[in-house]
C-alpha cells in the first residue's frame, strides 16, 4: 500500500503505510529533540523528559495510562536518542483511538510534578549505574567520547550521575516547553490503520491548524554543522572484568550521504553476519571472541563506524592488532567480490526481513521523516543498494576507513596498555 503524508500549518506531519492484513496498528510520536540538543550543564535532559511525560497529564495519573494499556494488551513505551525521542505504542487496530488520545495527552499536558521529579531522578541514576554494570554496553559510550570528546554527539544519552543529581524540574520544564512544539513531532503509523482517520483523531488534541495546501512549510529542520573531527585518541579504562571490551572507530558517512548505501555494505562484508570478515577471523578461525561485530550509526552531519570485539584480558594485544589489519586490508581494496555480493544479499534481505511487522515500518516512517523529510519506498532503497558497484565499495572504503581512528577499551589494563 502506498506511504500517505500530511502536513498541517503548524508544521506537525503524520505518515501513514497501511498493511490491510495486519489486525494492530504501531503508533509512534517523534519528537526533534535529543541528546545532542542539550548544553552540557544539562545532559541527560531529554531522556529525563521521556521518563517525566509517563508520569501523569491534568487528567490521568500514570497508573490510569498503564492501566488503559494493560486492559487491551497493549505495549507503550518511549526511547531517547540522539538526535530524537519516540513515544510509541502497538495496540489492536479497534484500541487506536485510545492510544491516539493517551500519547496526545501525556506529550501535550504532563505536569510533571516535583514529587515525580524527585522520584525519577532516582531511578535515572539507578539506570546509569546499571549501564555502567554493564560494560559490553558501556564502551561504545565510551568510544564516542573518545572520539568525538568535544561534540554533542559524544556525550552519552542517559547524561552523568553528577548532571542528573544537578538538574533541576525547571530546567527539564524549559527544554520540554522549548522543543515539545508541533513542528518538532512526527506522528507516524503502520498497520490497519486508514489515514484519514488517524488525522481525525489527532485534530482535537494536538495544535495542527489546517492541513497545508500551498505557501512555506513550519516543521522544523535540524541543520547540518560541521561533521567532528575524528579524534585519533585512545582510552584504557581500567574495570575489574572477566573480558576485555575493544571498540575502535572513526568517522562515518552522514544520513545524507550519496555513499551510505555502498558503505552499508562495506560495513555488513565487515562485521555483519556469520561470514563476515571479523566473525570469520577471530571467532570462527581463532576461537578469541563470542561476540564480535561492526556498525555504522548515521546522523545529520556525519556518521559513527566503529568496530567491537570482547576477549580474555591476555588475547585483548592480538584481537586489536587483527581488528586493525583487517581495517586496513578492506580500506586498501582488500574487498572481494564474493564478499561483496553476500554483503549486499545481506543488505538487501535485512531491510525486507525488518519490515515484515508493523512496527519496523513505523520505525522507518517516523526516523525517516523526523531525519530529513524524505521517505523511501523499499523498492527505491533497494534499488539504491543494487546499483552499488565492487568499485564502489572499494572507493568508500578507503575513504571511511583511511581516517584517524580512536580506541576504547575497557578491562583489568594498566594505564598506556594496548596503546
Amino acid at each position: 500500500m502506498p506511504i500517505r503524508r500530511t502536513e498541517f500549518e503548524s508544521g506537525l506531519r503524520v505518515v501513514t503505510e497501511r498493511m490491510p492484513g495486519v489486525r494492530s496498528v504501531a503508533l509512534g510520536f517523534w519528537v526533534l529533540a535529543g541528546s545532542r540538543d542539550e548544553p552540557p550543564r544539562i545532559s541527560g535532559s531529554s531522556h529525563f523528559l521521556e521518563h517525566l511525560l509517563f508520569k501523569g497529564t491534568k487528567t490521568r495519573t500514570a497508573r490510569d495510562i498503564a492501566e488503559a494499556f494493560d486492559a487491551v494488551g497493549g505495549d507503550v513505551n518511549a526511547f531517547t536518542a540522539k538526535e530524537y525521542t519516540c513515544f510509541y505504542s502497538r495496540v489492536r487496530d479497534r484500541d487506536l483511538p485510545m492510544a491516539v488520545d493517551h500519547l496526545c495527552d501525556m506529550l501535550e499536558n504532563s505536569v510533571i510534578r516535583r514529587s515525580d521529579f524527585e522520584a525519577e531522578r532516582q531511578v535515572i541514576l539507578e539506570e546509569i549505574h546499571m549501564h555502567e554494570d554493564a560494560p559490553d554496553d558501556l564502551i561504545h559510550d565510551l568510544l564516542n567520547e573518545t572520539l568525538w570528546p568535544e561534540h554533542p554527539l559524544g556525550r552519552p544519552i542517559l547524561g552523568t550521575v553528577p548532571s542528573i543529581v544537578a538538574a533541576t524540574r525547571d530546567q527539564v520544564r524549559r527544554f520540554y516547553k522549548r522543543h515539545y512544539l508541533p513542528g518538532s513531532f512526527v506522528v507516524a503509523a503502520a498497520g490497519n490503520v486508514q489515514h484519514d482517520a488517524l488525522i481525525d483523531m489527532i485534530r482535537p488534541h494536538m495544535d495542527t491548524g489546517r492541513v497545508r495546501s500551498e505557501g512555506p512549510s513550519f516543521w522544523r529542520r535540524r541543520e547540518a554543522g560541521s561533521a567532528p573531527a575524528s579524534s585519533g585518541r585512545t582510552l584504557v579504562k581500567r574495570r575489574k572484568t572477566e573480558q576485555a571490551h575493544i571498540c575502535i572507530g572513526t568517522n562515518g558517512l552522514s544520513r545524507i550521504d550519496p555513499d551510505r548505501f555502498a558503505f552499508g555494505i562495506v560495513n555488513n562484508a565487515l562485521g555483519g553476519g556469520m561470514s563476515s570478515r571479523l566473525f570469520q577471523e577471530i571467532r570462527e578461525k581463532r576461537g578469541l571472541a563470542y561476540s564480535v561485530y561492526s556498525y555504522h550509526t548515521m546522523y545529520v552531519e556525519a556518521g559513527l563506524f566503529a568496530a567491537y570485539a570482547g576477549t580474555t584480558p591476555s588475547r585483548a594485544r592480538e584481537v586489536l592488532g587483527i581488528l586493525r589489519e583487517q581495517l586496513a586490508d578492506i580500506a586498501e581494496g582488500g574487498l572481494t567480490e564474493g564478499e561483496f555480493e553476500r554483503a549486499k544479499g545481506h543488505m538487501k534481505g535485512s531491510l525486507v526481513l525488518s519490515l515484515e511487522d508493523p512496527g519496523g515500518r513505523m520505525s522507518r516512517l517516523g526516523k525517516s521523516e523526523i531525519s530529513h523529510g524524505e521517505i523511501l519506498t523499499v523498492n527505491q532503497i533497494l534499488q539504491r543498494i543494487e546499483a552499488v558497484t565492487l568499485d564502489d565499495a572499494r572507493r568508500v572504503a578507503k575513504r571511511v576507513l583511511s581516517q584517524p581512528t580512536a580506541l576504547a577499551v575497557l578491562g583489568p589494563f594498566g594505564k598506556g596498555a594496548l596503546a
